[in-house]
């Protein structure tokens, strides 16, 4: 039987395991004694160094590992070959059975008749004899006949019988050989299977110290990020009287998220630029600010055909509807108020007609077209008019290039006060705190906040088409409504329930939610009595956030908390940045 390759396999899975286990057994004692403490615990002087050795033994032990899943698959799959074959075998051998028994039946059918036919030929040859056969016999023809019939029917009998044995011989001893190979093979299963358990076992090892060696990047990270608190200070007020944090919601405490900017924060802020502006920057001052100091200008791009599509149904950009050149198609963006240019403005405008253009060129030279809604920028088949028109007219083929081509120029209303950066022709943009003095003039100097914008410090508990759902009619939670949050996040990120039925629990989300009494029963959050504390990192979103509950003092990273809370908070009510604040009143 073929058997040498589930015998390399099972050489090859006992040398990975040895392997495994040697690179999880050393890989802790690989650290050297200062990262090998809690991050929190290493100097600053050396949390860079002790950076680096986290990603190096990750990379080890990451390459290692994935190798091992690999076998790990493998083994499975020749586990699954090997059971199948001795299915197949074992059906072979009932088959052998079942043929056996019915050739020893047809002997014994076959002895009987010969047994039968030699008992007659015995009694008939006491009464006769060949010399009364062959004086019966009328003629020498009939003798013969006589004496040859009698002849081939034993014959045929004999060589029946012996067939028969012959047949069932080879049948038990195939019978044997497959028995024998099936015992081989199951041996052969076991064993395979038996260090394939052990595998598995050491590959579980690696990845759940893999995990704490993530947690202890992270954590670093956090660390370098230079985490701080302040204080919000005065913001502009939200277009929502609701979703300000003066608003009395009629109950005590209250508790609301509010965001700082909405997604996707990359690229140029418009009430940024508008902040900006007003203080007295340049056009150039404002692109170079957002999109950074290696962005060309150029100031002489030929007037192009921009093509204008549509998405259909199915989400396909479809490009039949029309085109203009690019000038024209620039002085009928609607994305910035024109009524700015008399406020200061100006400079803001001609940002945005730079911008546009560039957008514009980039999208069409990268799908063949460019839609005309929010999902691009927005197109009417109109010029604007006015202070914009005046803006497309000063910057008339000015558009930004990367790499010898048009910049995906991205931007939107507002950061909170940073902005991501972003990639585009192989060219990437500054992340930075968009204030008058870096991250330590951030709220205060924020140019946004300057700029007055209504998006800058928000609680959302609406949809863009204005439904609040479940009739919430502003963004505040009790502090029962808080508890239930941190029982969904406890479920999802620490386990004891189905992370799949986190929704709101009004239904606003669909799904099958938890009720707040089951969610209740498994976290053992009951109420939440504080914010006790909000982090910020100088990457721009927020590291933790602690709060006072019935079960003391629970510190959540932003991002968990963040997930937990969209999932599960009632109604539309939602963190729409990873710049966040939690408020209680």
């Amino acid at each position: 039987m073929k058997l040498r390759r589930p015998i390399f396999i099972l050489l090859v899975v006992l040398c990975t395991s040895s392997l495994v286990h040697w690179y999880t057994s050393t890989s802790v004692r690989a650290l050297s004694p200062d990262c090998s403490q809690p991050a929190s615990n290493i100097p600053p002087d050396k949390w860079e160094t002790c950076r680096l050795e986290y990603e190096k033994e990750a990379d080890l032990l990451g390459s290692a590992n994935a190798t091992n899943r690999e076998e790990l698959t493998s083994l499975q799959k020749q586990l699954t070959s090997l059971s199948q074959r001795i299915k197949a075998l074992g059906n072979q051998i009932d088959s052998l059975s079942k043929d056996i028994t019915n050739r020893e039946v047809d002997i014994g059918v076959q002895e009987k008749l010969l047994s039968a036919r030699i008992r007659d030929y015995y009694i008939k040859s006491h009464y006769f004899s060949p010399l009364l056969i062959f004086f019966s016999s009328k003629t020498a023809t009939d003798l013969s006949r006589e004496l040859s019939l009698r002849n081939a029917v034993m014959t045929n009998d004999k060589n029946a019988i012996l067939s028969l044995s012959q047949k069932v011989t080879q049948l038990t001893s195939d019978k044997t050989t497959v028995q024998k190979n099936k015992d081989s093979l199951t041996a052969l299963a076991k064993k395979v299977d038996d260090r394939a358990t052990f595998l598995q076992g050491e590959v579980k090892k690696t990845e759940s110290y893999l995990a704490a060696l993530s947690a202890k990047q992270q954590e670093l990270i956090a660390l370098k990020a230079g985490g701080f608190s302040t204080s919000v200070g005065d913001v502009p007020p939200a277009d929502d009287p609701a979703s300000r944090p003066d608003y009395n919601p009629g109950f005590s405490p209250a508790f609301a998220a509010f965001s700082f900017g909405a997604p996707h924060r990359k690229g140029m802020s418009q009430y940024g630029a508008f902040g900006r502006a007003k203080l007295g920057q340049s056009v150039e001052d404002i692109l170079h600010a957002y999109y950074g100091g290696g962005i060309e200008i150029k100031k002489d791009y030929s007037n192009e055909t921009i093509v204008l599509g549509r998405y259909n149904s199915q989400g396909k950009l479809i490009c039949d509807q029309g085109s203009v050149d690019l000038e024209t198609y620039a002085k009928r963006i609607y994305e910035m108020p024109g009524s700015w240019g008399d406020s200061g403005g100006m400079e803001a405008l001609k940002a945005q007609a730079v911008a546009a253009r560039s957008y514009g060129l980039a999208a069409v030279k990268g799908s063949g077209c460019i839609c005309m809604t929010e999902a691009c920028q927005v197109y009417k088949p109109a010029n604007k008019g006015g202070k914009w028109d005046e803006a497309v007219n000063v910057t008339r083929g000015w558009v930004l290039m990367a790499n010898g081509q048009p910049f995906s120029a991205w931007y939107a209303s507002t950061a909170g006060g940073y902005t991501f950066s972003y990639t585009g022709n192989g060219y990437s943009t500054p992340g930075l705190w968009d204030t008058t003095g870096g991250r330590g003039a951030w709220t205060d100097g924020a140019y946004e906040k300057l700029a007055g914008s209504p998006w800058f410090y928000k609680a959302w508990y609406r949809v863009r088409s204005g439904d609040v759902c479940g009739g919430r009619n502003h963004p505040w939670l009790t502090s029962s409504d808080m508890a239930d949050i941190l029982n969904a996040w406890k479920v999802l990120f620490q386990g004891g329930g189905d992370a799949g039925r986190i929704f709101p629990p009004d239904n606003c989300g669909g799904g099958n939610p938890y009720s707040i009494s089951e969610l209740q029963t498994i976290g053992g959050f009951t109420g939440v009595s504080g914010v006790s504390q909000v982090i910020y990192g100088d990457n721009g979103s927020t590291i933790s956030v602690s709060l006072v509950t019935n079960k003391g003092e629970v510190k959540i990273t932003g991002e968990e908390f963040k997930k937990a809370f969209n999932l599960r908070a009632p109604g539309n009510i939602g963190i729409k940045s990873s710049l966040f604040n939690l408020v209680k009143k």
